[in-house]
């Protein structure tokens, strides 16, 4: 598609356009592009700047400390981490998801349904709402929370209060909105108790109105910018994610499918234990994110995309009726069996939110939230794998432990860090469809901001490749001009 737009043949003479950092979304990033003499673009990279440790620095910890210890990755989706942690010592001690007490797996789902419903309405009304209710090259004080509250103070307040619910859900859980402690090796550490439960219960009936009225919010404003927003940053692509054994969305717990932008399936129900022979990840010297890819197709197209627009379009249904209905409608919008708007992924990230509200109304109605059996215990093992379906997609925790408990390895791919190829793909369809041969202006490039705010991405979270990582240090003087210049490649060597 746009791939020949990553690495242009005579750098040295192109002029670079810089979008640094990239805002309203969970880390640092910029975007730059090479422009030649007629203003057309020759590349266009996503880069992600920070780089975070989490997977070397956790070896030498006990394992029981990591549900704990890896939630630290962020402050967005710290329960996503949590549990993917927490369902890998799980396995340490001895058991697996099908042995988990009933109880704990209802808690934990109920823990995620909240994070889910809690960073859904986060990344939409907070981040992306702004771009797409005053326009994508607005003026740039309007685009944020706060003039959303002033222009649309209904739909800027149920979007504060649906998030305001969804961490209220991980309070009663876990202890705390941001951390909390809830799940451990084998189960859970408290129950529900009655009053927490009914605190909970007393909004339910209106948070599932609220969201239900978002997903009417988006689809209106989708559909009034036929075909644009069908066509914006869109990109083909393969999808993965995970489903229940009867092809249902699934956020917690089930099989692999990957499907191809046709909708054939490449593969399903396929054990996330088993993923180091699905997928393997690159390195490429222009970022500190890897590039994941299934093995089976390849590096040039193997690359697939993760989150909710994946999960909505590889499910066969959502077990939840207002939800399914939306799922219905939104599927009926395309052509195709699959939807490849990117764009879409707002649309997809609303009816899970939608989704979540129904789930936690179903499981606070059910009395083993509130029951004590939430611990199980196994035989000992060495190894253990948690995959969870993040806000942002599916995300794998692997551990590898010695015979004193203490983590030997790590690896972690990181929702985002799936999405990494398609983040850059569509970045790059933005800037050759709609900026390229083009005086370049603020508000232009932060269509380029709008491609990548439609992945949710987490970059602080993507950020974890250890070795021989690429980096530039540059020295300038008083006056801002350079005058010293060391790059370090991907392969080890040295430029001055």
């Amino acid at each position: 598609m746009y791939e020949h737009l990553e690495t242009a043949q005579n750098p040295a003479n192109l002029k670079r356009v810089v979008v640094d950092p990239v805002s309203r979304v969970e880390g640092h990033g910029k975007v730059t592009l090479l422009l030649d003499e007629n203003d057309k673009v020759q590349q266009a990279r996503l880069h992600i700047v920070e780089f975070r440790g989490f997977e070397k620095f956790i070896q030498g910890r006990p394992y029981w400390e990591l549900p704990v210890l890896v939630q630290r990755l962020c402050g967005i989706c710290p329960v996503s981490h949590h549990l993917a942690a927490a369902k890998a010592i799980d396995q340490l001690v001895g058991v697996d998801p099908a042995n988990l007490p009933p109880a704990a797996d209802k808690l934990r789902r109920l823990l995620h349904f909240g994070q889910v419903l809690q960073s859904h309405a986060l990344h939409f009304f907070h981040l992306s709402s702004p771009d797409l209710l005053f326009g994508f090259e607005s003026d740039i004080g309007k685009r944020n929370i706060i003039a959303v509250l002033g222009d649309y103070p209904d739909i800027g307040l149920q979007g504060v209060k649906l998030r305001k619910y969804g961490q209220e859900v991980i309070r009663m859980v876990s202890g705390k909105r941001v951390h909390g402690t809830g799940a451990v090796a084998g189960g859970m550490n408290k129950a529900l108790s009655k009053e927490e439960r009914d605190y909970l219960l007393r909004d339910i009936e209106q948070i599932i109105a609220w969201a239900d009225a978002s997903v009417a919010l988006i689809k209106k404003v989708h559909t009034a910018n036929l075909p644009y927003y069908d066509d914006f940053a869109t990109i083909r692509s393969n999808y993965l994610g995970l489903v229940k054994p009867n092809g249902a969305l699934e956020l917690y717990h089930g099989g692999i499918r990957a499907k191809n932008d046709k909708g054939e399936t490449i593969v399903d129900h396929f054990d996330y234990c088993n993923y180091t022979d699905l997928i393997r990840e690159e390195v490429r010297s222009w970022s500190y994110m890897k590039f994941p890819y299934l093995t089976s197709i390849g590096k040039a197209d193997g690359w697939y995309r993760v989150g909710p627009l994946a999960r909505v379009n590889n499910c066969d249904f959502i077990d939840t009726p207002l939800a399914e209905a939306a799922r219905v409608d939104f599927k009926q919008h395309s052509p195709e069996v699959m939807v490849h708007s990117t764009l879409a992924f707002h649309w997809a990230r609303l009816i899970e939110l939608l989704h979540c509200a129904e789930s936690i109304n179903t499981l606070l109605h059910d009395p083993d939230v509130m029951s004590s059996d939430l611990i199980a215990k196994g035989e000992k093992r060495y190894e253990g794998i948690g995959v969870i379906e993040a806000p942002r997609g599916t995300l794998f925790h692997h551990y590898q432990v010695d015979e004193n408990d203490i983590v030997t390895k790590a690896n972690l791919i990181v929702s985002t860090t799936s999405n990494n190829m398609g983040m850059n793909e569509s970045v790059r369809q933005v800037a050759a469809e709609y900026l390229s041969g083009r005086e370049l202006t603020e508000p232009l490039l932060n269509n380029l901001e709008v491609a990548i705010r439609a992945y949710d991405p987490c970059l602080s979270c993507a950020t974890h490749a250890v070795g021989k990582m690429p980096l530039q240090l540059e020295l300038l003087d008083a006056q801002g001009d350079m005058i010293g210049r060391l790059v370090r490649h991907s392969d080890g060597s040295f430029e001055h």
